[in-house]
């Protein structure tokens, strides 16, 4: 799976110059993906799919988390937001990375799921809580880094405020599923914003307030403003 991984990443022309790769493939050779998995899917746990764990959601491809988990860059000291925990797999490789997790997931029966798992396999570092992940997590903020493993048509305004000066947001963005661009935000150290392009993918949508408010309304980055957003490595592909 690591070996397949890396090279998709390296043969993306987009996609050259994720300086944390190894580090990421290493975290994630520590951790058994089949054990965040329900036991029917655990046969599939290493082929290049998304995976149901229920509530219609899904672990995503092993490959889509390393990509976005790279560009994410977070550092040994850092405190990362994970919006979306599902079956906590991405918690955890976070959780090698960085020295606080906080994971929010809106469907309580996989948080709860999430949090029992984490614990028995013996994860100490990670905090997972059943909210609304378009709020983010006010009181453990700022975070270095925050990764949403949900589509939508705008990033929340709660998250860019959350997010501290330096750090950067990964998290996909479109009109429909098969419009997502996975948008890479990075904040200066003075607060301006610029955005970049990892490419097209496809991923379940962000619900809760982000569905049901209207999600162009509220969001400070709207699809407009990503007409034209530059690759975020390499050059641009035509």
């Amino acid at each position: 799976m690591l070996r397949r991984i890396r090279e998709q990443l390296q043969s993306r022309r987009s996609t050259f110059g994720l300086r944390d790769l190894d580090r990421v493939l290493g975290a994630m050779r520590q951790i058994d993906r089949e054990k965040f998995l329900p036991r029917a899917q655990r046969v599939d746990a290493y082929l290049p799919l998304p995976l149901d764990i229920g509530f219609c959601q899904t672990l995503s491809d092993a490959y889509i988390i390393a990509l976005m988990v790279s560009a994410a860059e977070v550092g040994p000291n850092a405190n990362v937001l994970d919006v979306g925990t599902g079956s906590g797999y991405q918690a955890a490789i976070l959780s090698r990375l960085a020295t606080h997790v906080q994971s929010v997931e809106i469907i309580p029966q996989l948080a709860a799921q999430a949090r029992d798992r984490l614990k028995r396999l013996g994860y100490r570092n990670i905090d997972v809580v059943a909210a609304d992940g378009y709020a983010g997590w006010p009181a453990r903020a700022p975070f270095d880094a925050i990764i949403v493993a949900a589509g939508s048509t705008a990033i929340p305004q709660p998250l860019l405020d959350q997010l501290k000066p330096g750090g950067r947001l990964v998290m996909p963005v479109g009109r429909t599923k098969l419009e997502e661009q996975v948008v890479v935000v990075m904040k200066s150290a003075m607060g301006a914003v610029r955005r970049c392009t990892l490419g097209l993918e496809a991923f379940v949508p962000m619900t809760g307030y982000a569905q049901t408010a209207g999600q162009q309304n509220v969001g400070s980055q709207s699809l407009d403003d990503l007409r034209g957003i530059p690759r975020c490595y390499g050059v641009p592909v035509t």
